[in-house]
């Protein structure tokens, strides 16, 4: 399985079948132009979609004719299982900036975690119905998520075997939020690649947590 970070917390997951998985992909130039990310062109056979904010939501563009998956609930796509989790944008149960989908995608014996834009620590009930985690895609730069210390309790929430920060300050991003440095520096074995892409297969799976940070390819 190939991951390809786009930038924000948009991915590109590619199986070793050819499906093709986008999450949350960003409308470039939203929000005053705070996003400075360039336009996803990647084709996707699936898009996912956290929640209705615009550097998470922007379909329109995909090439490929994807199918769309929102909300809560479990369905099966071109052989891909999604679930996905009610959860929050905020730590008042959405009062502030809404709720947010966890989605729970399972392929190739591997089950990967996208936390979308959450915005509390998950408790135990969550973390029980998400399951077990081999791969966490999490958000880290606070302000509009969970902060890098919250993003710590919820990886031993959830015990994964990778971890790949999203959602965090660059120089193409002008939320005020943190750089990944600040969850880095807390990792004890933190994979600091220079590239966009990560490739991993069941077998492969790291006994210890493993943290990769990647740049985003946009």
């Amino acid at each position: 399985m190939k991951f390809t970070f786009l930038g924000h917390a948009a991915f590109l997951i590619e199986t070793k079948d050819g499906v093709r998985i986008i999450t949350d992909p960003y409308k470039p130039g939203c929000y005053d132009n705070a996003v400075g990310y360039d336009p996803i062109t990647e084709a996707a056979d699936i898009v996912t979609v956290s929640h209705e904010h615009d550097d998470h939501n922007y379909t329109q563009d995909i090439k490929g004719d994807p199918v769309i998956v929102k909300g809560a609930g479990a369905q099966e796509v071109k052989g891909i299982k999604l679930t996905g989790f009610e959860s929050y944008h905020d730590q008042a149960k959405g009062s502030q900036r809404g709720k947010n989908t966890i989605f729970l995608i399972e392929a190739e014996g591997m089950r990967i975690v996208h936390l979308g834009d959450l915005g509390h620590v998950l408790d135990d009930e969550a973390a029980k119905r998400i399951g077990p985690v081999d791969i966490l895609l999490i958000p880290v730069g606070g302000f509009y998520t969970i902060d890098a210390g919250e993003a710590w309790q919820v990886v031993k929430k959830l015990n994964p075997r990778i971890v790949i920060p999203m959602h965090f300050k660059t120089e193409k991003l002008g939320f005020p939020i943190a750089k990944v440095n600040e969850f880095a520096f807390d990792a004890k074995d933190a994979d600091w690649t220079e590239r966009s892409e990560y490739e991993i297969t069941k077998e492969n799976l790291p006994e210890a947590l493993k943290v990769v940070i990647l740049n985003p390819l946009k």
